[in-house]
């Protein structure tokens, strides 16, 4: 094994992304150093990690009060303000990118929280800005709503890379993953380049743990707290279940034919919220080929520090199903944990959003 378990992942063909991104990161050389020593082959950015970086780093002062000066719109200071940022890390990920193909080396930059529930706002917001930013490497978010999974469609559709966020229920992800093979279909029958097609569907996990444990503990009976902890791996390990069904089953297999990648599963909110969990909670028993794992900073120190790293995503896949048809009998309905939890994150992302354009106004 080597001594940086994170390497080991790669080889374990589990690709790992950082879920930060900031201007410290790129100008003083610490996410080349990721990737040179931990081999991070990819970005995610969401609102929320960028109102974090401009609220604590010095070096966004200086476009800050020059883009406050300037006749442009709170949103078009915004873009000025994090596409610099975009830009410079998909140009550090390039070799990343160029040595895998295509497969990874991608910055994920996310459409406006307020195109939630907006298909053509969506649509012309992710051209726009796969436009502005002119960088192969770039995959556009759009969130896991029913308006953003039709927008999805119309993307790949028409060529676009796409991160599909916001997805904590096996129903969303089964949208989702639909809407590829329809987008995909569409795109090679329009004589689209098969090459061209990039997505990943991102399955956030500890926020869901967080919500059942809530509830498991105000149903407060025995069989209903035992069930406590693991409904984020057991929801992951049910995903990729159905992921190996789809895209290596027959439902793909034309697409698959005709050299179309399949959408790969993205674990996200992998930092654990419950200090009674390990902090490698959501890292260590989801570990596999095909899946790409996003870690906040805490959690790829940690993973780096005392991770063990072994192909585990597979074990555990029918005691995954059997837990979750447990919880369905202490009266949890996961689906509608995802709703709610899907109408939450929009609403932080929202909160976020909103806090960034006061602060460029």
């Amino acid at each position: 094994m080597n001594d940086n378990p994170l390497l080991t992942l790669k080889a374990l063909g589990q690709h790992v992304w950082l879920d930060n991104l900031s201007r410290a990161l790129l100008q003083e050389d610490a996410l080349q150093r990721l990737m040179t020593e931990s081999g991070i082959d990819g970005v995610t950015s969401n609102p929320a990690i960028f109102q974090k970086a401009i609220a604590g780093s010095p070096y966004y002062r200086a476009d800050l009060e020059r883009l406050r000066g300037s006749p442009l719109e709170a949103e078009a200071r915004y873009e000025a303000l994090v596409i610099p940022d975009i830009q410079a890390a998909c140009d550090i990920l390039l070799p990343a990118y160029a040595s895998s193909q295509g497969e990874t080396g991608y910055v994920s930059l996310e459409v406006s929280p307020t195109l939630a529930h907006d298909v053509a706002g969506t649509v012309a917001a992710a051209q726009r800005l796969k436009h502005t930013v002119r960088r192969e490497n770039l995959l556009i978010k759009v969130p896991g709503t029913p308006a953003g999974v039709n927008a999805f469609e119309q993307l790949t559709a028409a060529g676009v890379r796409v991160n599909v966020t916001l997805l904590f229920s096996l129903a969303q992800y089964e949208a989702v993953a639909q809407a590829y093979l329809r987008g995909a279909q569409r795109w090679l029958d329009d004589g689209g380049n098969a090459g061209q097609l990039r997505s990943v569907a991102s399955v956030f996990l500890s926020r869901v743990d967080t919500l059942v444990d809530k509830r498991l503990d105000a149903i407060g009976t025995t069989p209903a707290l035992v069930l406590r902890g693991r409904t984020g791996v057991a929801l992951a390990k049910n995903c990729y279940s159905r992921y190996l069904e789809i895209f290596h089953g027959p439902a793909f297999a034309t697409l698959t034919q005709n050299g179309v990648r399949p959408q790969t599963p993205l674990w996200a909110s992998t930092g654990n919220k419950n200090p009674a969990y390990s902090d490698l909670l959501y890292v260590e028993p989801l570990i596999g080929p095909e899946t790409i794992s996003t870690l906040p900073d805490a959690t790829l120190a940690a993973f780096r520090d005392h991770g063990y790293a072994a192909a585990t995503l597979t074990t555990g896949m029918d005691e995954a199903q059997t837990y979750i048809e447990a919880l369905g009998i202490s009266g949890i309905d996961l689906g509608e944990v995802g709703e709610t939890l899907q109408i939450d994150g929009l609403r932080l992302f929202g909160e976020a959003y909103a806090q960034i354009l006061v602060s460029v106004a």
